[in-house]
């Protein structure tokens, strides 16, 4: 677990499609994007104490947010497929013709999408914490377990959360509750109120209308086909049986790069931050 405290970096913007992306970074050398997941309060600030350990490790660590999260605008379009196209989007501003993703939660799937599509343009895939990426245990329910708790979240959030809101739907994600310290609390409240929980019920809303197609093939089969190297990293104590469903995978398919993190729940950038980077630096360097 993780010691580093909130640590202050610099706010910078660039604009694509004429939305104005907040970003983040830190350190020099070859470039590591990182992808928040799509939970309400998300943004690139769940990466904020993975930043500094990985520009020491030689790397230049990117986070963003994406359009409809934190401080960057929100676009007409809310889909997930415009949130997976704006990566490469950013990628061309900012001028990063390769990039290592790490893409967290809901952003696990895109990452992947992107890699096969245009595999030239991503030399590493990273997978945090994504159960969509995962097979059932056995039974169409028990797949469908973390479709199950989106929509309990969608449903807890039908009004603005307070501050205890925020605070129990953060228990809910960490294990290690000594992390929610009133800063990190503060800055995840404040992410989720205003125009980020207007596009939250908004983006909520579309996918009720319009729930996203079901590949033929479910993802998860073809990790294997990746023509770069994947690490996926799960909490042991996530939720939707993820555990148990990331042993079935590896069981599967064996030669996939996949750890099982002891003491962790679904934020795994937060929870696990120091084994995250004990397992991501010598894989990026690979």
């Amino acid at each position: 677990m993780s010691s580093v405290l909130m640590t202050r970096v610099q706010d910078k913007y660039v604009t694509i499609d004429a939305l104005r992306l907040r970003y983040v970074e830190q350190g020099q050398g070859p470039a590591v994007l990182l992808l928040h997941g799509a939970s309400l309060g998300s943004s690139a600030d769940v990466f904020i104490r993975n930043l500094g350990p990985l520009a020491r490790a030689g790397f230049r660590a990117i986070a963003f947010d994406q359009p409809g999260f934190g401080l960057s605008d929100v676009p007409t379009d809310l889909s997930t497929a415009y949130r997976r196209d704006s990566i490469p989007k950013f990628m061309n501003a900012l001028g990063l013709k390769e990039v290592a993703l790490v893409g967290h939660s809901q952003a696990g799937n895109p990452a992947v999408q992107l890699a096969f599509k245009d595999p030239d343009r991503y030399s590493h895939i990273i997978v945090l914490g994504t159960g969509s990426l995962l097979p059932p245990l056995g039974g169409e329910g028990e797949g469908n377990e973390a479709a199950a708790q989106q929509r309990l979240e969608r449903r807890m959030a039908n009004a603005e959360p307070t501050l205890e809101d925020t605070r129990k739907l953060l228990e809910a994600n960490l294990f290690h509750h000594e992390l929610i310290t009133p800063p990190e609390l503060e800055l995840r409240h404040a992410r989720s109120l205003g125009q980020n929980f207007e596009a939250f019920v908004a983006r909520n809303k579309t996918v009720e209308a319009a729930p996203a197609k079901q590949p033929q093939t479910p993802l998860w089969q073809k990790l294997v086909e990746l023509p770069m190297p994947l690490l996926m990293i799960f909490g042991r104590e996530d939720r939707a049986h993820a555990a148990e469903r990331a042993t079935l995978l590896k069981q599967k398919f064996p030669e996939l790069d996949l750890h099982i993190v002891p003491g962790c729940k679904h934020l795994v950038p937060w929870d696990a931050a120091d084994e995250f980077i004990r397992l991501a630096v010598p894989f990026l360097r690979s």
